[in-house]
C-alpha cells in the first residue's frame, strides 16, 4: 500500500502516536511484557521503541529478542493499522546489550587512522543487530571535539573535521548497508557543535561563529548526509547563540533539509524537546515544546512520548493545521518502508560475538594504541618478571567506554568474555607481582608504601592506571563526567611518581577517554602508552604490545595540553592564537594532533607537488616516498596537510586534508600520491558563500600537525564560487 493511502486511513491519534516512542521498561511488568500495557501505550502504533536490549541491566538477549517479537506481534495484528515500530539502540562501539562483541571506544578507532577498520566494525554491529530485530542506531558521534574536559570526548573522533567526517562516512556506510532493508540507520549526532561547550561542560551553551560553525563543526554532518545518504540526525542539547538547536530551524530545516538535501528522519536526543521547558526556558507548557521541535524538523520523540501526544487535542481544537503533521508522518512511514517494515517476515535470532567479530576486535584494537614516549625500552625483551600496579591492572570494568554495555549499566563483570592484563601476564610463564596501589578516583594512600615494595621486585615496573567511564558516581569520564582540570583522577600521577623514585624502568599504560595532563611524570617514566578504551580484547592487545608482537601505529586524534589553562590546544587554531604565550608557559600542547610512535623508524623523500599553477576547481597531486628504516615492521600514518598564506577571511594555521597508513615491512619503500581536488580547500566567506579562493597555498607532508618534513606551495588562479559542496576528500594511491 503506498503511503499516501496509509495516511488517508489514519486517525490524527494514529499519526501522532507515529512521532513518539516509548521506552522498554514502560511495557514491563514482573519482568515480562504487559498485555495490558500495550494496549495502553501502543494502542495507535507507535514510531519507535526505545532501549529494548541496552535499557534493562543483565537482560538475557534471547529475553530481549521475545519482548521484540511480542511488541511487534502486537503491533502488526493488533492495531488497526498494523504499522510495524522501528527498535532503537545504542551503538557507538558495538551493538550496546549484553554479550554483543564490545569494539574499541571511538576515540580509539580515530587514533588508528584507518577509516576501514570503522566500515568493518559497523558491518559486523550491523548483522548483529538487525538479526536481533533492531533498526536504527543511534551513531555515529559526528562532534568535532575542541575541549577534552567534556566528558564525551571519548565518544568522538577527535579535534579535526577531516578525519570526524571520513570516519563518520565509513561508520554511516559500514551500518546503513547498501540496501536498508538489510541494513541500520545510521544516526548523525549531535547536531550541532556539541563538542564546544562552554566550560566543556555537557549541555551548556557554544560560542561560534556561523562560519566556523559551517566549515568545521557541520563538516562531518555535511559529508555523511551527501556522501553516506544518512538516514537519520539527532540533535543536540545546547543553544547556539540562544537558539536551542531542538527549535533551530535554521539547523533542522534551512541547513540539514533545503541545502544539504536530507531526506531522512530528525529524532530528538533523549528528553530534548522537554528541556526547552526544562532547561532553556524558551517554552511555557508542553504543546510549546512540542510545536517549537516539530516546526523546526524534529520528526520523532525520544525516548518517551511526553511532549507530542498534546499535538492531538490541537489539532482538533484546530490550532495546528493536521497538513503540518501529515508532512512529518510521512518522513516517518517512508522510513519505515525503506526498511523493509511492512512486509518484513523474519525470524529474530542472537548473533553476538562470533570468533571472527572477536578476531576482528583484536585486530582493531591494536591500531588503536598510541605510543606518547619511549626511551628504547619498548618492546620489552629478556623480562623475567614484571611488576603490575594499578588500578586497571586487574579490573575489567575500566576497560570499556561509556556507550559499551557493560560501562552503560555499571556491571561489575563484563558482559562479554574479557582476559583481565594480570591474567594475560599470569598465562605467559612471567613471574608476575601485583599491587592495586590505588583506586581510579579516591585520594587514599595507604596502599602506596606496599605498591612501591612491589615495584622494586620485578625487572620492569608497568602502571595501568586512567578512567572509569560510565554514568555513576565514581565514574571520571563519559556523559555528564566533565572534568575541571586534566590531572589523572585521584591520586594516580602521585603513585606513577612515588615508583619513578625506586628507580626501577617505568611504563606508563594509559586507560582512558580523554587527554590528561602528563607534564609532571613524562621526564620521569621510560615509556606512555595512550590506549583509551580497548574493549574485550584489552588483555591481549595490550601484552602483545609491551612485548612486540606488533608495533604501535596509533597517531594522536585530538592534542595533550601541558596546562589546563592551555586550552584549547587543538592544532587548526588561527595563527594569532598559535602565536601568543603565556607568562609562564607556551600555547603548544605536550603532543600534537597526528603524533604517536613506533618501535620502527621511517624515512620520507622524494617529495614532489605537481603542477604548481591550477584552475580554481581543478586538482594537483602530491607525492612522497617513505622507507621503513627500522628493524621490525610497522605502520605509518602520512599526513597531507594545507594552509593559505594570505586569504580574505582569517583561516585555520593548517587543516588536514589527507592522510594514508603505510605498512612496511624492515627496509621496504613505497610511494604515497595524493590527488587533491581543489573543492576541499573551499571555505565560507564574509557573505557565507562557499569558495574556492585564488592565492598560494602552503603543502604540507609529515609525521604529525607539527613534524612537517617537506614543504613546497601551488598557486590557485581565479575565484570560483560554488553552490553546493560536493567533493571532500582527497584520494590516495600506493605504489
Amino acid at each position: 500500500m503506498k503511503i499516501k493511502d496509509i495516511l488517508k486511513k489514519m486517525t490524527i491519534e494514529e499519526k501522532v502516536y507515529q512521532l513518539c516512542s516509548v521506552y522498554i521498561t514502560d511495557l514491563i511488568e514482573n519482568g515480562e511484557i504487559s498485555k495490558q500495557l500495550l494496549k495502553k501505550e501502543l494502542k495507535f502504533g507507535i514510531g519507535q521503541i526505545s532501549r529494548v536490549y541496552g535499557g534493562i541491566k543483565n537482560i538475557e538477549p534471547e529475553k530481549a529478542k521475545e519482548y521484540v517479537e511480542k511488541i511487534q506481534k502486537f503491533l502488526k495484528e493488533e492495531t488497526k493499522l498494523g504499522i510495524p515500530a522501528i527498535i532503537h539502540e545504542e551503538c557507538l562501539s558495538g551493538f550496546l546489550t549484553n554479550k554483543a562483541t564490545s569494539f574499541p571506544q571511538i576515540i580509539g578507532i580515530a587514533s588508528s587512522f584507518n577509516p576501514s577498520l570503522v566500515f568493518k566494525m559497523t558491518q559486523v554491529i550491523r548483522r548483529q543487530m538487525r538479526n536481533a530485530g533492531v533498526h536504527h542506531g543511534l551513531s555515529p558521534v559526528l562532534d568535532v571535539c575542541y575541549d577534552p574536559r567534556w566528558g564525551r570526548t571519548e565518544e568522538t573522533f577527535g579535534e579535526d573535521p577531516y578525519l570526524c567526517a571520513i570516519m563518520g562516512l565509513n561508520y554511516v556506510k559500514g551500518l546503513q548497508g547498501e540496501d536498508l532493508k538489510d541494513g541500520i540507520i545510521a544516526t548523525g549526532k549531535h547536531f550541532a557543535a556539541h563538542g564546544f561547550s562552554e566550560g566543556g561542560r555537557n549541555i551548556c551553551p557554544v560560542h561560534i561563529g556561523e562560519r566556523e560553525l559551517r566549515d568545521i563543526f557541520l563538516l562531518p554532518f555535511e559529508v555523511c548526509v551527501k556522501l553516506g545518504k544518512l538516514k537519520s540526525i539527532m540533535n543536540a542539547y545546547h543553544d547556539i547563540d540562544g537558539i536551542p538547536c531542538a527549535c533551530s530551524k535554521k539547523l533542522l530545516t534551512e541547513i540539514l533539509r533545503n541545502q544539504w538535501g536530507f531526506d531522512g528522519i530528525v529524532v530528538s536526543d533523549y528528553g530534548a524537546i522537554k528541556m526547552l521547558k526544562t532547561v532553556h526556558s524558551v517554552a511555557k507548557d508542553d504543546i510549546e515544546c512540542a510545536l517549537l521541535s516539530l516546526r523546526a524538523g524534529i520528526d520523532i520523540e525520544l525516548p518517551r512520548k511526553e511532549c507530542y501526544p498534546v499535538l492531538i487535542e490541537y489539532v482538533k481544537k484546530g490550532v495546528i493545521k493536521e497538513k503540518e503533521i501529515d508532512n512529518v508522518v510521512e518522513r516517518v512511514l517512508k522510513i519505515k518502508q525503506e526498511l523493509g517494515l511492512f512486509e518484513e517476515n523474519r525470524s529474530y535470532f542472537i548473533d553476538f560475538d562470533r570468533q571472527e567479530d572477536r578476531k576482528l576486535a583484536y585486530e582493531i584494537t591494536k591500531e588503536t594504541f598510541v605510543l606518547l614516549k619511549n626511551d628504547g625500552i619498548l618492546p620489552l625483551k629478556d623480562i623475567k618478571s614484571v611488576s603490575l600496579i594499578g588500578p586497571s591492572v586487574n579490573n575489567p570494568r575500566n576497560y570499556f567506554g561509556d556507550y559499551a554495555y557493560t560501562a552503560h549499566l555499571n556491571l561489575e563483570k563484563p558482559s562479554v568474555e574479557c582476559k583481565t592484563i594480570l591474567e594475560v601476564f599470569e598465562s605467559k610463564g612471567i613471574e608476575i607481582y601485583y599491587e592495586k596501589g590505588c583506586e581510579i578516583y579516591d585520594f587514599n594512600k595507604d596502599n602506596f608504601e606496599k605498591a612501591i615494595e612491589i615495584g622494586k621486585k620485578g625487572d620492569v615496573i608497568i602502571f595501568v592506571g586512567g578512567d572509569k567511564s560510565g554514568f555513576v558516581s565514581d565514574c571520571t569520564c563519559g556523559e555528564g563526567k566533565d572534568s575541571h582540570n586534566l590531572k589523572l583522577p585521584g591520586v594516580q600521577e602521585e603513585l606513577i611518581l612515588k615508583l619513578a623514585e625506586t628507580g626501577k624502568p617505568l611504563i606508563v599504560v594509559l586507560i582512558t577517554g580523554r587527554p590528561y595532563i602528563l607534564t609532571e611524570i613524562v621526564d620521569k617514566v621510560n615509556a606512555i602508552v595512550e590506549c583509551w578504551f580497548p574493549g574485550e580484547e584489552t588483555g591481549n592487545a595490550i601484552f602483545d604490545m609491551l612485548f612486540g608482537k606488533f608495533s604501535p601505529s596509533g597517531k594522536l586524534p585530538i592534542s595533550f595540553p601541558k596546562y589546563v589553562g592551555q586550552l584549547a590546544v587543538y592544532y587548526h587554531r588561527k595563527p594569532v592564537s598559535k602565536e601568543r604565550n603565556y607568562v609562564y608557559s607556551d600555547n603548544k600542547p605536550l603532543f600534537p594532533f597526528g603524533f604517536g610512535l613506533s618501535y620502527s623508524s621511517f624515512e620520507y623523500f622524494n617529495f614532489n607537488v605537481k603542477p604548481k599553477k591550477i584552475k580554481a576547481g581543478d586538482e594537483f597531486f602530491v607525492s612522497i616516498s617513505i622507507k621503513n628504516t627500522g628493524k621490525m615492521e610497522g605502520k605509518e600514518v602520512v599526513q597531507l596537510y594545507i594552509r593559505k598564506k594570505f586569504s580574505s577571511c582569517v583561516l585555520p594555521s593548517l587543516l588536514l586534508k589527507g592522510f594514508c597508513k603505510v605498512d612496511l615491512k624492515v627496509n621496504e619503500v613505497k610511494t604515497i600520491e595524493f590527488k587533491v581536488p581543489s573543492e576541499i580547500l573551499s571555505f565560507t566567506d564574509e557573505n557565507l558563500k562557499i569558495k574556492i579562493e585564488q592565492g598560494i597555498y602552503e603543502i604540507m607532508v609529515g609525521s604529525s600537525s607539527q613534524d612537517i618534513k617537506f614543504k613546497d606551495e601551488i598557486e590557485i588562479k581565479g575565484d570560483k564560487f560554488l553552490k553546493n559542496r560536493k567533493v571532500f576528500f582527497s584520494e590516495f594511491t600506493l605504489k
